[in-house]
């Protein structure tokens, strides 16, 4: 996001600039954090400006866990067969649940939503993602989450 100015003939005295900056680490994080700071303070000195520099750390990166992650997969893929599921690729998501991956190990993952076929109409074809306007959970789904989460539990307790 850039704001700078009210007019397209006049040179604006500030601009602010805002992003989001996401990545798989915490050390990537800290790196990007201290290069962005650099060239924006030596870039505004360069011209005789000011720079404030402020970089929000809402979320860690979510990392998963390597035993649970495939702890997690094998539950999944014990109840609907390995070809209907996908290694999960790291994800650049923001979530709360990162938080909770520093305190302990364990596995964020996915269910897929299906095709769309689920969709109402007026909602667009095929299926979407979430944070998306025509986004429509498909309750066919609650069942095989129920049961995934049963079987998660059981498993994980009787491994113990």
């Amino acid at each position: 996001m850039v704001h700078a100015g009210e007019a397209t003939n006049v040179v604006p005295d500030a601009c602010e600039l805002q992003g989001t900056v996401r990545t798989f680490s915490v050390e990537v994080l800290d790196l990007i954090e201290q290069r962005m700071r650099d060239v924006a303070q030596h870039t505004c000195a360069a011209f005789g400006a000011q720079c404030v520099f402020e970089f929000a750390r809402n979320y860690p990166p979510t990392i998963n866990s390597g035993p649970e992650a495939d702890f997690a997969r094998q539950v999944m893929v014990d109840l609907v067969g390995p070809e209907r599921v996908m290694a999960q690729e790291p994800t650049m998501g923001a979530e709360d649940f990162a938080y909770m991956l520093q305190a302990k190990p364990g596995a964020y993952c996915f269910i897929a939503n299906g095709e769309g076929d689920h969709r109402t109409l007026g909602h667009g074809g095929g299926p979407c993602t979430l944070h998306n306007p025509s986004y429509d959970f498909n309750d066919e789904l609650i069942p095989l989450g129920a049961t995934y989460w049963v079987q998660l539990a059981r498993r994980w307790l009787a491994a113990d």
